[in-house]
């Protein structure tokens, strides 16, 4: 049996010693700029398919389908979209990502990326394998659309895992995606979403240690639920190769969430020289139809 020591050695221990040969925090020449983008998870109520299941929209709205998504950012002036997988229809395939893409071309809405709800903290065997699998065929999807970005989890703890097999099983297969990746020209933002990632220190490690140009972090800024989130979406910052706005924050032992400090946010990013995408992920249970486009329009002069 492998000593909880010896284990750390190699796997952990491995983390900082390949960071030698990983990636750096991300150096842009020029200042920070951000561009205005909205993600199709905002309107999550109102699609025809979300998961592969059908659901019925709320209220009377007609459903929607990602097409009608891309239209609405383009009937409010949002310049990117984010076409989240989970809202595409079942067996989506490269024909129906072309006709994504066109349809976007066409309405002069950029495809900022996508995201798949994959899960790579799971014990090696059949299950994790299929979670490659299934990223590598979202990797061909993104390619096709021409999006150049797929936010990926790392996922939760598995009982019968310590965190750190579960971190280095998380790695090795984030990295065998990342080499495919790299291959379609796709950027693969490791989300901090809770689960191992739920601080930011295996998180910062996990992206060191990959060995790819195509490694990066998706800095999402109300997933830290700990003593002081700004403190660390700082600590991720420079490593951020897309950006996820939530108009809410819930810090640690807090029995209520408090409205988002967007000028702080923005500081932080403009201090790790971000460039790159800014896009509103609305997960508050408001009308989406009447917030969303508010929102925008507080943003669009801080981003100016």
């Amino acid at each position: 049996m492998i000593s909880r020591r010896h284990f750390l050695s190699t796997s952990l221990g491995a983390l900082s010693v390949s960071t030698l040969s990983g990636i750096e925090p991300i150096r842009r020449p020029g200042k920070s700029r951000m561009l205005l983008g909205v993600a199709a998870y905002s309107f999550r109520d109102y699609f025809q398919w979300s998961r592969d299941k059908e659901q019925k929209p709320r209220g009377e709205v007609k459903a929607w389908s990602i097409m009608d998504f891309v239209d609405w950012c383009a009937d409010n002036n949002v310049p990117g979209a984010e076409v989240t997988s989970y809202f595409f229809p079942p067996g989506a395939d490269a024909k129906f990502c072309n006709e994504v893409k066109r349809r976007a071309y066409l309405r002069g809405v950029c495809l900022t990326g996508t995201a798949v709800g994959n899960n790579f903290a799971l014990p090696k065997g059949e299950k994790l394998t299929e979670q490659i699998a299934y990223t590598k065929k979202w990797i061909e999807h993104a390619a096709t659309m021409g999006a150049p970005h797929i936010r990926v989890f790392a996922g939760a703890k598995p009982r019968e895992l310590s965190e750190e097999e579960a971190v280095a099983n998380c790695l090795a297969a984030y990295q065998e995606c990342l080499e495919y990746a790299g291959e379609k020209g796709v950027f693969l933002g490791l989300e901090n979403h809770g689960g191992i990632v739920a601080e930011p220190d295996n998180l910062v490690k996990m992206v060191r240690a990959a060995k790819s140009p195509w490694a990066g972090i998706n800095l999402d800024s109300g997933n830290f639920h700990t003593d002081d989130p700004y403190a660390d979406l700082a600590k991720i910052a420079p490593y951020a190769v897309n950006v996820q706005l939530k108009m809410e924050i819930k810090r640690k032992d807090a029995k209520e969430h408090e409205a988002s400090d967007v000028k702080r946010l923005l500081q932080i990013l403009r201090d790790a020289n971000y460039q790159g995408w800014f896009t509103l992920e609305y997960e508050m249970k408001d009308d989406p139809f009447t917030n969303v486009p508010r929102i925008l329009n507080e943003l669009r002069p801080l981003l100016a």
